[in-house]
């Protein structure tokens, strides 16, 4: 499969990150006192190039499409509910919705392939707030018998994710989706790429019981065995993915270019990066990861990226909403940064470095 794709360099600067580790060793607290968060004033010093950085316009795009898949009962919801969810989001009563509101996050819903017309009674060329349009086909093929995508679909969707946040505002993309039979394409994708037998990357999803994880895995071992040759990432991620997981795949890429951070939502959005981590290794260096889900495979994802999550609250919405929860840690991340005292401005006496004598 022929692609352009943004090409990334290493955003490491050996005498930045000598400044950041500086700058954070001599704030008013013992050293590493912190924790993770001193990871993370770090990590974002060095991806938005700055000893003091400013997290501007965060932009939460919600990527949503339908999966052919949901033909084979791998869902406890009906298909129709990925429209009905976009039209939540759009009228702002989704979970993800009021989190963006609360934290002050840009909502964008992207319509990548949703098996409904958001647009029908309005008149030619009339867009609704907050919705893109950007719709390869009315969901994906049924995986089970022919590959979800073809290539030049699966092309298209990633143009067109590049496409979306090149016409975004700000420097940090929060990553949401909403796509019914979407924790399937994810399973699927982690097994083929990362190796994995499909029963550890399977889990209950919108809420199946037992019996139905296990129909629901039985299922995804036929999509795999129907495609044994897709082995490339792009290859995979045209047979097994779907259309909002394309689309996050570029945006990522697209994102990682312009070195904007990327907070990666749970289990679906991770899958994207996923596949963006096949393509372009480095693409990591801008992603954090806002939280461990509580769908099965994403502790295996994680594993496999060396990532380690922010919060682990046992969520499993997806949405973005564990990518919005997470939002306030960054913000006080690079706070500490740019506006916790140093010893030396504060008159604070660091700690002593007398060696006592020891006693007998």
């Amino acid at each position: 499969m022929n692609t352009s794709l943004p090409t990334l360099a290493d955003i490491r600067n050996p005498v930045l990150t000598q400044a950041l580790q500086h700058k954070l060793n001599n704030k008013t607290k013992p050293l590493g006192s912190l924790g993770r968060l001193e990871t993370l004033a770090l990590q974002l010093g060095e991806i938005l190039d700055s000893e003091s950085p400013v997290l501007d316009q965060p932009q939460m795009v919600v990527f949503a499409a339908d999966h052919g898949l949901t033909a084979r009962g791998i869902s406890a919801f009906p298909s129709d509910v990925s429209w009905q969810m976009v039209e939540n989001f759009l009228a702002g009563g989704a979970a993800v919705s009021v989190l963006a509101r609360q934290h002050g996050i840009a909502l964008t819903v992207v319509d990548c392939g949703v098996n409904h017309d958001f647009l029908a009674g309005l008149p030619q060329g009339q867009q609704r707030a907050g919705l893109l349009v950007q719709k390869v086909a009315n969901g994906t093929a049924d995986s089970s018998v022919q590959a979800a995508m073809t290539a030049a679909q699966c092309q298209q969707a990633m143009h067109n994710g590049q496409d979306v946040v090149k016409n975004l505002p700000g420097n940090a993309l929060l990553l949401g989706e909403m796509g019914i039979g979407n924790t399937s394409s994810a399973s699927l994708l982690l097994a083929r790429l990362a190796g994995l037998d499909i029963e550890v990357c399977t889990g209950a999803g919108t809420g199946l019981d037992a019996p139905a994880v296990q129909r629901k895995t039985a299922v995804l071992r036929e999509v795999l065995a129907r495609h044994p040759n897709a082995t490339a990432p792009l290859e995979v991620l045209a047979a097994l993915g779907g259309f909002e997981i394309a689309t996050m795949v570029g945006a990522v890429l697209q994102a990682a270019h312009e070195r904007r951070v990327v907070v990666v939502d749970g289990f679906i959005a991770s899958s994207a990066v996923l596949v963006a981590h096949a393509l372009q290794p480095l693409v990591l260096q801008r992603c954090v990861f806002a939280h461990r889900s509580g769908e099965r495979g994403h502790e295996f994802m994680l594993q496999y990226l060396g990532a380690q999550a922010l919060l682990d609250l046992g969520l499993r919405l997806g949405e973005g909403s564990g990518a919005a929860l997470a939002w306030p840690l960054l913000q006080s991340a690079c706070a500490i940064l740019r506006d916790m005292a140093s010893f030396e401005a504060a008159g604070v006496s660091e700690k002593s470095t007398v060696v006592m004598p020891l006693t007998t």
